[in-house]
């Protein structure tokens, strides 16, 4: 059964909250439904019946990325050479990790405030195993190389571009990418070395 739509002024609450929010997050301020409420000159009562918990709206926040990068793995399905597909996939892992700071803690909590969060990540993770696969059916990368070994080995690349605090976002994915495109030189397989990562869009 479908949610009915928002009445115009709630719908307007609910876009302001999330705004609200937005910035926190890339202000780096801890979410709190309390100071949210505050700063959006809403009430408490009203940010809580639209977000139960500040997990709930991070997730919020974090949503649009994390679509955006479900329709990149879809795209990345699509690709007739499995390398690239598997790359871009990842590039765009990257990107996603390393210029919107509300993903990162979403990807990385154990459980999920809404259901379609769960839905995103599980869908996410079966099109990364099916580019994996079918990377290592083509014979381009190491067939040791497991999905468990990959998502340290991403957390690793963002860590260590996250570091350098000097940077703006946008530098932070583009040298990212570049730790990226080290990273699958190392694993790729193959006599002919594969291409370099496009530019971080």
């Amino acid at each position: 059964m479908s949610t009915p739509p928002l009445r115009k002024d709630a719908a307007q609450n609910r876009h302001r909250i999330i705004e609200v929010a937005r910035r926190y997050v890339d202000d780096g301020r801890l979410l709190q439904l309390n100071d949210v409420a505050r700063t959006a000159s809403i009430g408490v009562a009203t940010v809580y019946r639209h977000f139960p918990t500040p997990e709930a709206l991070l997730e919020t926040v974090a949503l649009p990325a994390v679509e955006k990068l479900l329709r990149r793995a879809e795209h990345a399905l699509t690709e007739d050479d499995p390398w690239t597909a598997l790359r871009d996939f990842l590039a765009a892992a990257i990107e996603v990790l390393l210029t919107d700071p509300a993903v990162p803690p979403v990807f990385a909590a154990a459980t999920d405030a809404l259901e379609h969060t769960g839905d995103l990540k599980r869908t996410l993770v079966t099109a990364f195993a099916e580019l994996l696969a079918r990377a290592h059916a083509a014979g381009v990368i190491d067939s040791g190389v497991t999905e468990s070994d990959m998502t340290p080995l991403m957390c690793g690349i963002a860590y260590a571009a996250n570091i350098q605090s000097a940077l703006d976002p946008a530098e932070r994915a583009t040298l990212g990418l570049r730790y990226l495109d080290l990273l699958l030189t190392g694993l790729h397989r193959g006599s002919v070395k594969p291409a370099a990562l496009p530019p971080s869009r």
